[in-house]
């Protein structure tokens, strides 16, 4: 008695049969999606299995060692007097369970069917971390499916423009009472950055997801900011069990209780982009059931549209640095999009599980690709306690400093070998398995590091260790995560700068991830560097997960634990170079003769250039003169832009109240005058641009 789990799965829409190789990766491997994907999920015809038994058939494992065969859930049909059937057959009971006879035809053998039945109690386990209701999204403007584009708008350039209002007064040195400090700002920056992450949270999804994005970017954000916005993480409202049903229903193309024995409606997580419920397929499996936020589509391309123009605009304006801000926006816009595809994650998922095959401590979920879609996926429940529940780890007896190193090696892993790894490895998508091993959540964020990339960061890991300021550059210019302007010497001091404070301390004395972030955020506001986002997610992800390591053990090293990896890679450079030490010297000497004949010409004009202007007389001091009336200057404008800001904004909430009463043309007045009001702001956000110009040019 038996037959293969799942030994026909059906493409979505197709009427085709394919034959799926169970090798432990996926529960329908074959279906990673050759052709078009979208079209064989689109589709509402989808076809869904039930667990069947067969008397004739040889014996074959299933799923746990049962002997089980699905078929088209679509045979199944009930009669009217309300007894279960299948093809007209009446139910059976044998061996204990509730199954049907099905003949064929001819009036050949029987198959028998498990037919639904009453739900008498939860086939799911408590969560290990027991049962917490989530917050709600209702109340939240984003949250209803049918909102103005033209008010999300409204709120997305209002959110913008009361930000930069508020970053101008935090750097403005004149703005302080009593006189400017250094702990002033921090202070002003830490009030700043709490309203944009409780800004952030109001403005839904997109935002939420865009700031946990730039809570990776030491390099482009204050550490206020980057704190701030780390907290992102835990505070995501949910939406309702009967919204998140309907949205299943019509993905799958299928009523919830033909697709699961048992579907639990109180989610056991949300996060920006969607939430996760756990639930029973009809052969017994327990799974978790990841929905998407419905309407999510429309609200990103609302928002990426004006976050366009902003990231254009900031992309002209020299106030807000060098930074490639478009550059930055379309690798946003491009991540976003991927973590709304959840075929996308599932094989994340699947190539994630194959890379750890080999190592016993990680785990991956499974991917049920037959109840997945675009918007749906369908994983293994895999309950663990979460890495950062002190209390719960302590209870179980795990050895936290165990812990720590695997966490740890497990990225050094992803990062040095397999070249694809986690970008978002926060303490909710990290938990701990009875047997210590690590288990990782949620696959929409992943990043890759190509074979070329990697061997590059590899140049420079070695040009770190030898101190070799020129290498460090060659290869960030090779990795274009600096610029090649014409004169880099500025740079290489300031490499120079940050090697030498980074590898002259002693082990114990070595500087945090975290701080190392914040020196490179400082070095990249005065130099021509951009760190490709893949740098900022991998810094990010180290910084994270030594912050874990930290709070599992106070004595935790990040240094011991990458030592080994460290010292295996020095080795093989240093099998590499045996024998060719000399012409490697003299390769290198050869190399920086070429670059100083190169840059001579160069050097040459620039002096001449000197010499010209020191004889005409255009050669100018940078002198401070007439600060306070320039500084006095600013506040006027300033304090103007901020009256502006008030009466658009209350004009703007004019005009919306009397739009919902149906008064419109109050309505349409009140939203006229509010953008004279905000055209006012730009306005008199330039002629402060223009006032930094003039005295950058004394």
């Amino acid at each position: 008695m038996a037959a293969l789990l799942a030994s026909q799965s059906y493409c979505y829409g197709s009427e085709t049969a394919r034959t799926t190789k169970a090798i432990g990766f996926s529960s329908s491997l074959d279906n990673p999606f050759t052709g078009d994907s979208t079209k064989c999920f689109g589709s509402k015809s989808k076809r869904f299995h039930i667990e069947m038994r067969q008397s004739e058939s040889p014996s074959k494992p299933g799923i746990n060692g049962r002997s089980v065969k699905m078929v088209p859930a679509s045979e199944v049909v009930k009669r009217k007097d309300g007894v279960n059937s299948v093809n007209g057959s009446v139910g059976k009971v044998v061996n204990g369970a509730n199954l049907v006879s099905s003949r064929n035809i001819n009036g050949a053998s029987s198959t028998l069917v498990k037919a639904p039945k009453q739900k008498t109690g939860s086939y799911l386990p408590p969560p290990v971390e027991g049962v917490r209701v989530l917050p709600s999204d209702e109340g939240f403007s984003w949250a209803d499916e049918n909102y103005s584009s033209l008010q999300r708008s409204i709120d997305v350039w209002s959110f913008v423009i009361s930000l930069r209002i508020r970053v101008l007064f935090d750097n403005a040195k004149w703005a302080y009472v009593g006189g400017f400090t250094e702990e002033k700002q921090k202070s002003r920056r830490r009030e700043t950055a709490s309203w944009l992450r409780e800004s952030v949270l109001q403005l839904g999804p997109t935002f939420i997801k865009l700031g946990q994005l730039s809570s990776t970017r030491s390099d482009l954000f204050p550490r206020e900011f980057v704190d701030e916005l780390s907290k992102l993480q835990d505070r995501v409202p949910a939406f309702s069990p009967e919204k998140a049903r309907r949205f299943i229903e019509t993905e799958l193309g299928a009523p919830i209780s033909l697709m699961f024995k048992e579907f639990e409606d109180q989610p056991i997580a949300a996060a920006s982009l969607g939430q996760v419920h756990r639930a029973v397929l009809h052969n017994g499996e327990k799974v978790v059931v990841k929905v998407q936020r419905p309407g999510l589509k429309k609200l990103f391309d609302i928002d990426l549209r004006n976050l366009k123009l902003i990231a254009e605009y900031f992309q002209k304006s020299e106030s807000f640095g060098s930074n490639d801000w478009v550059g930055i926006y379309e690798e946003c816009a491009t991540i976003l999009y991927q973590e709304i595809d959840y075929i996308n994650e599932a094989k994340n998922a699947d190539r994630f599980r194959r890379d750890f095959r080999n190592i016993s401590w990680v785990r991956v979920p499974l991917v049920f690709w037959d109840y997945s879609a675009m918007k749906v996926l369908t994983l293994e429940y895999v309950p663990g306690v979460k890495i950062n529940k002190l209390d719960a780890l302590a209870a179980r007896g795990y050895d936290r400093s165990r812990i720590a190193s695997r966490a740890i090696e497990a990225y050094l892993i992803q990062i040095l070998k397999t070249g694809f790894f986690h970008a978002d490895p926060h303490p909710g998508n990290l938990a701990i398995d009875v047997d210590e091993s690590i288990i990782y959540y949620d696959f929409g964020m992943m990043g890759e590091i190509k074979t070329f990339t990697r061997t590059r960061l590899l140049d420079l890991f070695y040009s770190v260790y030898e101190k070799d300021a020129k290498k460090v550059m060659k290869n960030l210019i090779d990795l274009e995560a600096l610029q090649p302007t014409g004169d880099l010497s500025s740079v290489r001091r300031s490499v120079q700068f940050f090697l030498d404070n980074l590898l002259s301390q002693s082990p114990d004395q070595q500087q945090t991830l975290a701080a190392i972030g914040e020196d490179l955020f400082a070095i990249s506001q005065d130099q021509p560097f951009r760190f490709p986002s893949t740098f900022t997610f991998v810094i990010r992800a180290f910084s994270t997960l030594e912050g874990i390591g930290y709070i599992l053990d106070p004595d935790f090293s990040f240094v011991k634990v990458a030592a080994p990896y460290a010292q295996e890679l020095l080795d093989l450079k240093q099998r590499q170079r045996s024998g060719t030490q000399l012409v490697q010297q003299i390769r290198k000497q050869a190399d920086d003769a070429r670059s100083s004949t190169l840059s001579m010409p160069y050097r040459v004009q620039r002096i001449e250039e000197f010499v010209k202007e020191l004889d005409s007389g255009d050669l100018k001091l940078r002198v401070r003169v007439l600060e306070s009336e320039r500084a006095a200057r600013k506040a006027t404008i300033l304090q103007m832009a901020t009256m502006y800001t008030v009466l658009g904004g209350t004009l703007l909430n004019i005009g919306v109240t009397f739009n919902n009463q149906g008064s419109q043309l109050i309505a349409n007045g009140s939203f006229v005058g509010a953008g004279i009001f905000m055209a006012l702001v730009l306005r008199s956000m330039q002629r402060v641009n223009k006032l930094d110009k003039f005295e950058k040019m004394i």
